[in-house]
């Protein structure tokens, strides 16, 4: 048990939350790493569930985090494929939360989808009095109709049908509902049928005092030196590699700049991994390009902070499809934090995160996002301008720290800690919407 520590709050100290991940390991995961931070910087205890990533051990402490991991499953492929990874990921994550408790019984479990699983092991918890928080990472129905289409099959219908019933279930399991953005907040009140007070938007905005541009002190030094060919622009993607994220894209924007206008000033690195990793490598090769195009496989912060800093655009490919269109991309963020203009296809919540710090074009337009991306490349001044917009905006609206406070709050409103004073006999409180009120108030303090 940790104790609590100077400005941490005593009535948390001995609250002990358990936080499910199936689709990244931590800390990896940034969104939930920074959700464990806050939750230890506010005198939560916290243990987390997840796979193992290359070379983890089954155990972790770190910085006051217990991690329990588990072997992945192999690479799912198929509806069968699926059903036994959830399941596999299910168990282990089960007999693990047992392990969890008896080294120290949990009060809340927080569960991150995909996949719309836990629910049931939160059920299960529930009777020994733990409360269950919904992270909502992703839109199970909307990345199926994103990837597949509207169902015609029976087949087709019953997944979708099934992915359905599995978010209503998790849904009505919760306590508490976190959402990443208002889209999803506003699908968990309609949809979900949760009442709108216990619906919190957490955004995954990036810690702008850590995610900030960087320069070598010594380019030449060992590990100083600039992660790109200093003659080339270099343009970057990062994020997961699956069939909804749109990253063969790259390659078509590569293809047309180097072969087809004759640039030889450009450069990609793709950042990340994902399900169709090997099928773009193998088109990258057909495309002729392997020797401007680098693909890095799983990366890093340090690798990440290298690249965004060296970079001169971000890409985001994503088309708009019912996923697409309502998730916060956290690429474009962490584009914004390292002042990395970037190109963008034309998203609701892509445009909610940049506003005008990007370039964006319609969805599907290969050409056009080349053009803005050629644009960039070719006019110093408006790279400036694009950077330094997103930065500002990074650092003042979308960074982790209001974020973090909003998410505590949930935990704190569960604990019942940080609630408002009940009132004094005798006593009203000051309206303090009315400045003039509360003026007068300030005014009548002290002799008479």
């Amino acid at each position: 048990m940790i104790k609590a520590a100077h400005g941490v709050n005593e009535g948390v100290a001995r609250t002990h939350v358990l936080i499910i991940v199936q689709n990244l390991p931590v800390p990896l995961d940034r969104r939930v790493w920074l959700e464990c931070q806050a939750l230890v910087g506010r005198g939560y205890e916290v243990s987390v569930i997840c796979p193992k990533g290359p070379g983890d051990p089954g155990r972790q402490q770190i910085s006051g985090v217990r991690i329990y991991k588990y072997l992945p499953a192999p690479q799912a492929r198929g509806v069968l494929g699926y059903l036994l990874e959830f399941v596999y990921c299910w168990i282990r994550t089960a007999l693990l939360a047992n392990k969890v408790w008896r080294d120290r019984p949990f009060s809340i479990m927080q569960a991150c989808n995909p996949p719309d699983t836990y629910w049931l092991l939160a059920r299960i918890w529930k009777r020994r009095g733990v409360r269950f928080v919904f992270d909502q990472h992703d839109l199970n129905p909307e990345l199926f109709l994103s990837r597949f289409g509207t169902p015609t099959s029976l087949s087709g219908r019953a997944q979708l049908g099934a992915l359905r019933w599995l978010e209503s279930q998790t849904y009505a399991t919760a306590d508490r509902v976190i959402s990443t953005n208002e889209s999803y907040r506003r699908i968990a009140i309609t949809r979900g049928g949760i009442d709108p007070e216990d619906v919190t938007v957490v955004r995954s905005g990036p810690d702008t005092s850590v995610m900030r541009p960087m320069r070598p002190q010594d380019p030449a030094a060992p590990g100083g030196r600039v992660c790109r060919d200093l003659r080339r622009h270099t343009l970057v993607y990062l994020g997961i590699m699956g069939p909804q994220d749109g990253v063969d894209t790259v390659l078509e924007v590569m293809e047309e700049l180097v072969h087809g206008r004759g640039r030889r000033d450009v450069d990609a690195v793709l950042m990340g991994f994902g399900d169709c990793l090997e099928d773009l490598q193998r088109r990258c090769t057909e495309l002729g390009l392997d020797d401007v195009v680098t693909f890095t496989g799983r990366a890093g912060s340090e690798l990440i902070a290298r690249h965004l800093s060296a970079a001169t655009v971000g890409l985001c490919p994503d088309l708009k499809t019912p996923l697409n269109d309502v998730s916060t991309m956290n690429k474009t963020m962490e584009y914004m934090a390292y002042a990395l203009p970037s190109v963008s296809f034309d998203l609701v919540e892509t445009r909610v995160s940049a506003e005008d710090a990007a370039l964006f074009v319609p969805s599907g337009d290969v050409a056009a996002f080349t053009d803005a991306v050629e644009s960039l490349l070719d006019d110093p001044e408006l790279r400036v301008e694009l950077a330094l917009r997103a930065r500002e905006r990074a650092a003042k609206v979308l960074d982790w720290s209001p974020q973090s406070a909003a998410y505590v709050q949930v935990y704190d409103a569960m604990c019942a800690v940080g609630e408002a004073p009940a009132m004094v006999e005798g006593f009203e409180y000051v309206d303090l919407d009315d400045p003039d009120a509360l003026r007068q108030f300030v005014l009548a303090r002290g002799p008479a």
